[in-house]
């Protein structure tokens, strides 16, 4: 019988957890059981409402807004699984003539879920960076939110019915713009009536990390309190773990036999000359809590939360010393 601790992680299916999943990385103590079949949503739904796992990648915004609330069940990590720049993801009918960001204002945007950190993100993107106010728009969002809450004064939320969807709702017209955190059915189907609201999408990208630093973090690791309680040494052990998970993958991904794509190797390199050499990095770094604090301003400034959280308030601390671990010795 083993005496490691039986651990469930839901997360998704990405290349810097295969060496977890795969076994090839073992957390110290702990035997990990990796669920990965279940989109993003419902497995956020699944752990922040329905507490079914020990630990999962969770959103960002609705595990604060959970924690918030006081009804989080959790802690978290400081390990990032999810990371996307959000300009290529604002999406507009193209009968509406909005041709840049202030032409969104007293229009109709719609949203998958108006508390998803992605949507977080370009709310926030949109105000701070562009100078569109949340409360200037008529916010229509699909899907139940993960975490019910009550919508500030001044904000204009109006639900979708069941069978409608905002991308189908965009190429009719009847929605003027759309934020989603995935490429949207018609504009990968290249139907005509519908665009991105910034045609040099990567550009955009480009110079708001060059400004900010910021490679938007979308979700987080979050771990049953009770366990943490009852193994205060399991999170420090699993942070080390998905690093080196990580580490693993990344170089294995340099290799551009790896992936079918024929200039991969050049666009591996262009990431390092622009975002270096670990874009993805967890832990308590200074570009991780300025990323960290600015989402959590956006929440807060958008009524999701009454209190502004610090990157200190969300995540269980990981620091063991300085220079401790970084060199191990009998």
């Amino acid at each position: 019988m083993s005496n490691r601790v039986a651990i469930t992680l839901a997360c998704g299916d990405y290349e810097i957890v295969r060496p977890l999943k795969e076994g090839l990385v073992r957390p110290d103590g702990v035997d990990l059981t990796v669920l990965t079949a279940m989109d993003s949503t419902t497995r956020h739904w699944r752990f922040l409402r329905g507490k079914e796992f020990d630990a999962a990648e969770v959103s960002c915004s609705s595990y604060m807004i959970a924690l918030d609330q006081g009804v989080s069940n959790s802690t978290a990590i400081p390990v990032f699984l999810h990371r996307r720049f959000r300009h290529g993801f604002m999406f507009i009918n193209t009968s509406k003539g909005i041709t840049k960001p202030s032409d969104l204002i007293g229009r109709k945007v719609g949203v998958k879920q108006f508390q998803a950190t992605a949507i977080v993100w370009m709310r926030g993107i949109l105000e701070s960076e562009y100078g569109v106010p949340a409360r200037s728009i008529e916010w229509v969002p699909e899907l139940d939110e993960t975490i019910e809450f009550t919508s500030p004064p001044g904000l204009k939320i109006t639900k979708l019915s069941h069978n409608e969807t905002v991308e189908g709702l965009l190429a009719e017209g009847r929605l003027d713009a759309c934020l989603h955190p995935d490429l949207i059915k018609p504009l990968v189907q290249k139907d005509p009536r519908v665009a991105r609201l910034f045609p040099n999408w990567k550009q955009e990208e480009i110079a708001y990390w060059n400004k900010t630093g910021i490679f938007p973090i979308m979700h987080v690791l979050a771990i049953k309190q009770e366990i943490v309680d009852r193994y205060p040494w399991l999170p420090i052990n699993l942070y080390h773990a998905f690093n080196e998970s990580k580490r693993l993958a990344m170089k294995r991904m340099e290799n551009p036999r790896i992936t079918p794509l024929v200039w991969y190797r050049e666009a591996w390199e262009e990431q390092e000359e622009i975002v270096g050499n670990d874009p993805w990095e967890y832990g308590a770094s200074k570009r991780n809590i300025n990323n960290i604090n600015t989402v959590a301003g956006y929440a807060y400034n958008s009524g999701l939360t009454k209190r502004r959280f610090t990157f200190d308030d969300l995540f269980v601390p990981v620091f063991q010393g300085r220079k401790r671990g970084d060199e191990f010795r009998f």
